[in-house]
């Protein structure tokens, strides 16, 4: 009795969960979503450049974006989509005013003090709040003669720091979060890193566009799970979509297949409703599953050549930078199978029940969150758009 009490208690606790993720987190937006900060710098005749690719209505609404997946789950939600709908001339003089603040503690250090300052904004038009808006901060300082190595400082509360040293043989690339330093950068290059490190750089990029920020992957390996929870068909299953976005992640990133990204985003969000939709009218595994999910990897691996080539690849380092950054997301799809099977297949995987009060209701709620995705990106389309 207790059991089945339980039982029904999970049950209901599962779908409040899962409903949630339709009616109670922000569906996923190009505007929205998080992103690391890009900076690219170089050294000319003592003069630093930096510039950074950032996202300023984020910094004037004084959001924290470290850790954050989404701006909508900010207190500041509300004025970061107000400052979206302003237009470039508007918006400058209020980025102005907040780098005062903020450049003083994006600090350069080197063996003499360094001055930061600002010299250039370049603050791109919006048609909407929902569609992205690149903002260019150039940040420029004079160094001593003898200055030879510097360390970079990313201010606690920005984000993640995609970091690039530009016109040197031998260039340094780097991934910063909110308060780190980087090690030591040598002016003249030199300091690149070996392979090892590029890779192991690059594996918690890659962990986390799935955990937490890859909710569309999330649901399409729970798809997989809800169908069959036996760990041979799971393995398998995962298989077949790593071999698949690995191929088409490789092919995107080396430029041999470009497809628009308003076509892909629709078309994961129909495979994670065909996935959850096959759940519920079939009972067990068909040989065919295999080349289906195969077929949906390849579109997932385009999905992620698309935030990978956003990030950027050090060139001297590209493919030790993409095997890490595969290997990152393997690790965040297998990190949520093992919770998925901790928090439900273990205990109630073997329950007479568990497919038509768990494993159906979960799937069809999966399903409807895929539609209301559809529905939402559809107008991406570049169909849509005239381009």
């Amino acid at each position: 009795m207790y059991r089945a009490l339980l039982f029904c208690r999970f049950r209901l606790a599962l779908l409040i969960l899962l409903s949630s993720l339709t009616f109670g987190v922000p569906v996923v937006s190009s505007a929205h979503e998080v992103t690391p900060t890009i900076g690219n710098f170089s050294v000319e005749n003592s003069l630093l450049t930096i510039e950074l690719r950032l996202n300023a209505e984020a910094l004037i609404a004084g959001i924290d974006l470290d850790g954050l997946q989404n701006t909508d789950s900010s207190d500041s939600a509300k004025d970061y989509d107000d400052l979206r709908l302003l237009s470039g001339s508007e918006l400058t003089p209020m980025l102005e005013l907040a780098l005062e603040d903020w450049i003083p503690a994006f600090q350069v250090l080197g063996s003499e003090p360094v001055r930061l300052e600002l010299v250039n904004l370049n603050v791109a038009e919006v048609r909407g709040a929902d569609l992205p808006r690149p903002t260019l901060v150039t940040i420029t300082a004079s160094l001593g003669a003898s200055e030879r190595f510097l360390k970079f400082h990313w201010p606690k509360g920005s984000g993640a720091l995609v970091l690039r040293q530009n016109g040197v043989a031998e260039p340094y690339t780097g991934y910063l979060q909110g308060g780190e330093t980087s090690p030591p950068i040598a002016v003249l290059g030199g300091a690149v890193q070996d392979p090892s490190e590029v890779f192991f750089d690059y594996i918690p990029i890659g962990f986390d566009h799935i955990l937490p920020k890859g909710l569309d992957h999330i649901l399409f390996v729970l798809g997989l799970f809800f169908l069959s929870l036996r760990l041979p068909a799971l393995f398998w299953q995962i298989t077949c979509f790593t071999l698949a976005h690995s191929v088409t992640l490789a092919l995107g990133i080396l430029g041999l297949v470009k497809v628009h990204p308003g076509i892909v985003e629709p078309l994961i969000a129909a495979s994670i409703i065909f996935v959850a939709v096959e759940n519920i009218f079939v009972r067990r595994l068909h040989s065919w599953r295999a080349a289906m999910i195969f077929g949906f990897g390849l579109l997932h691996g385009l999905g992620f050549a698309t935030v990978l080539s956003e990030v950027g690849l050090p060139p001297n380092h590209l493919f030790p930078a993409l095997f890490g950054f595969n290997v990152g997301v393997e690790l965040g799809q297998l990190a949520v199978i093992a919770a998925a099977y901790a928090t439900i297949g273990y205990w109630f995987g073997k329950h007479p029940k568990y497919r038509g009060r768990v494993a159906m209701p979960a799937s069809l709620t999966i399903a409807l969150i895929g539609g209301y995705w559809l529905v939402e990106r559809l107008p991406d389309l570049p169909f849509s758009s005239g381009l």
